[in-house]
C-alpha cells in the first residue's frame, strides 16, 4: 500500500479522537526546526471545536482488541493500513515545511502488544526529535497497559501525553472493552503525573534537566455508549482533574459506527448534550464549581435547555440578586454572563469609584444575561419576573434540540 493510501486509511481512522488540541508547551527551537512555546503554536479549529492545526493521524489501526465502541475494532470489516516510524516522521515533515501544520497528534490501536505499540511510537518521536531536531508540538497517545519505563521515554520525548480513560465507570468498561482494564488505564496515568512532579522538581535544580511533557496530559471520555448519566461521567472528570492533574479532560459524544449487542438500541449521543458537558467541565475549572452543585442524584441530567450555570442561579434564586459594588470575587462569578475577566474589571474599576450601569457600559461588560442576578448602586434592571419558570424561558437557548449535527 503507498504511502498516500495508508494517510486516507489512518486520518480517517483518527476523527473520533478528540483529544488533540495543543497548549502550554514550552519546548523552545534549539537550533532545529519548529518551536513548541506557546507563543509559537497556532490554533485552528474546526464548526465543532475540533482542533486541526495538527496532523492528526493514527500509527496503525490494526488492534488486537475487540472493544465494542470502537470503528477499528479486532472484528470489524475496515480497511487496514500500518505506517512505519520512518513514514510518519517523513510526512510530519513534509506538511510542516509547507506550512500546513504547526505539529503531529499521533494515536494508535494496539499491535501486537502494548509494549511494542509504545515502541513504534517512542521510535517516531526519537527520529522527529533527533534525526529531524523537530522542536515543534508533539502529543502521542499511551498505550494502557504499557510498562512504566516505556511510559515516561515517551513522555521526555513530546510535548503532551494523554491515555484515553474511554468511559466513565469500571463496570461499562468491563461490558464494552473487556481486554482493558482500570488499573491498566490509571497506572500510566500515575507515572505519568510522578514523572511530571519529578521533572519539575529536577528542573528547579539544574536548568539542563529534560522536559517531560510540558504541556502535561490528558485523556478523554466517550458519552452515552453505556447509558450512563451525567453526574457520573462529571463526577468522573472531576476525580480525574484532582487525582492526575490533568491538563483537560474531554467528551465525545457516542456515535454507534458499529453493530454491537451492548450497545444495540442506544442511541447517538446529541451534541447538544457533549456541549453541556464541556460548559460543566469549565465550571469546575475555572468558576469553582464542585461536582455536586452542578449536578447531584436527584438531578443526575444536564438540563440541555440551560447551560449549567444559569441553570443553577435559578436554583439558586434566593441568593440574587447581589450588589455589583459590593460582591466579591466569587459572588461574582456566579453570575450567569460574568466570566473571570469581567469579575476582575469590576473589582479593578470599583476600588476607583463607584460602579453604575453606565460605568458597566462603557467597559463593554454585556449585562443580557447578568440583569436578571445583579444590583447596580442598588437599582434592578432585570424587570418583572413573577416566578423561575419565568425566568428560566428568558435564559433558555434558542436550539433545536431535536437536530442532530454533523461531526465531519
Amino acid at each position: 500500500m503507498d504511502l498516500k493510501a495508508k494517510l486516507k486509511i489512518l486520518s480517517d481512522s483518527a476523527k473520533y479522537d478528540a483529544s488533540c488540541s495543543s497548549s502550554n508547551s514550552s519546548r523552545k527551537n534549539s537550533g532545529g526546526i519548529g518551536n513548541a512555546a506557546s507563543s509559537g503554536i497556532c490554533h485552528s479549529w474546526s464548526e465543532d471545536g475540533r482542533c486541526i492545526s495538527l496532523l492528526k493521524i493514527l500509527f496503525t489501526n490494526v488492534c488486537i482488541y475487540d472493544c465494542e465502541y470502537c470503528i477499528n475494532r479486532a472484528s470489524n470489516d475496515v480497511a487496514r493500513a500500518s505506517f512505519t516510524p520512518e513514514e510518519v516522521a517523513e510526512l510530519t515533515m513534509n506538511f510542516y515545511i509547507r506550512n500546513y501544520i504547526e505539529g503531529l497528534f499521533l494515536s494508535s490501536a494496539v499491535i501486537k502488544s502494548p509494549d511494542y505499540t509504545m515502541e513504534q511510537l517512542i521510535r517516531t518521536a526519537e527520529l522527529l526529535r533527533g534525526t529531524y531536531h523537530f522542536n515543534g508540538y508533539i502529543h502521542m497517545k499511551v498505550i494502557p497497559g504499557a510498562s512504566k519505563e516505556l511510559v515516561t521515554k515517551l513522555s521526555s520525548l513530546i510535548d503532551r501525553v494523554s491515555v484515553n480513560i474511554e468511559l466513565p465507570t469500571e463496570k461499562s468498561l468491563k461490558m464494552l472493552a473487556p481486554q482493558k482494564t482500570t488499573e491498566g488505564i490509571m497506572k500510566p496515568m500515575n507515572n505519568i503525573k510522578m514523572a511530571i512532579a519529578e521533572n519539575k522538581e529536577d528542573r528547579r535544580k539544574y536548568k539542563s534537566a529534560p522536559l517531560i511533557a510540558p504541556a502535561g496530559q490528558t485523556t478523554q471520555m466517550i458519552i452515552g455508549a453505556a447509558n450512563e448519566s451525567d453526574e457520573t461521567i462529571i463526577t468522573k472528570a472531576s476525580l480525574l482533574y484532582k487525582g492526575f492533574n490533568m491538563k483537560r479532560v474531554y467528551y465525545s459524544a457516542f456515535v454507534p459506527v458499529v453493530k454491537s449487542k451492548f450497545t444495540s438500541g442506544i442511541k447517538a449521543a446529541p451534541l447538544l448534550r457533549e456541549h453541556r458537558i464541556y460548559q460543566a467541565d469549565w465550571l469546575m475549572r475555572f468558576y469553582k464549581f464542585k461536582p455536586n452543585e452542578i449536578v447531584s442524584r436527584t438531578s443526575p441530567m444536564l438540563d440541555l435547555d440551560l447551560d449549567p450555570k444559569a441553570f443553577w442561579a435559578i436554583n439558586h434564586i434566593e441568593l440574587f440578586p447581589i450588589e455589583v459594588n459590593k460582591a466579591s470575587y466569587e459572588e461574582l462569578l456566579r453570575v450567569p454572563g460574568f466570566g473571570p475577566t469581567t469579575c476582575r474589571r469590576i473589582i479593578n474599576a470599583r476600588r476607583f469609584a463607584k460602579l453604575s450601569y453606565t460605568s458597566l457600559e462603557n467597559m463593554h461588560i454585556s449585562l443580557k444575561r447578568a440583569k436578571y442576578f445583579i444590583t447596580v448602586g442598588g437599582v434592578y434592571r432585570g424587570g418583572k419576573i413573577d416566578t423561575c419558570e419565568d425566568l428560566r424561558i428568558k435564559l433558555m437557548d434558542k436550539v433545536n434540540l431535536n437536530e442532530q449535527l454533523s461531526l465531519f
